[in-house]
């Protein structure tokens, strides 16, 4: 009597399978790499221990010599509140803070406080040690 099947399953990983896993793992670092949109303009910033990844939607930079972007376009300190509510008004998320680590705080503290005037939450970025 014979027991042996006429169909053989090859359990050992094949050139389809390899095909699938790197195509599975270009799309998870393709689809990673879209959530920290950098501004482009060059800042020196702080370091910090460690933080997360968050989708922006609005960005704030600070440059070392006291000037205010939103999103990459030049504001005054006068035009920051303006343009951060009517950016913020459709949003739910955060607004990043990309600031020179030679600004001083009061800065800082003076943009914070408009965002949260405004009922965004405030993210500042740090790169890592």
């Amino acid at each position: 009597m014979d027991l042996s099947s006429k169909h053989k399953i090859n359990a050992g990983f094949g050139p389809g399978f390899v095909a699938s896993f790197v195509f599975l793992l270009l799309i998870f670092f393709i689809l990673t790499s879209s959530f920290i949109t950098p501004t482009g303009l060059i800042v020196a910033l702080p370091e910090s221990a460690g933080g997360d990844l968050t989708l922006e939607k609005v960005s704030v930079t600070i440059t070392k010599d006291l000037q205010y972007f939103v999103n990459g376009k030049k504001v005054t300190k006068g035009m920051l509140e303006g343009e951060l509510k009517r950016r913020i008004e459709n949003i739910d998320g955060a607004v990043m803070l990309y600031v020179d680590s030679n600004v001083p705080a009061q800065h800082l503290v003076y943009v914070a406080g408009i965002i949260n005037s405004l009922e965004a939450r405030v993210i500042i970025a740090t790169k890592s040690k």
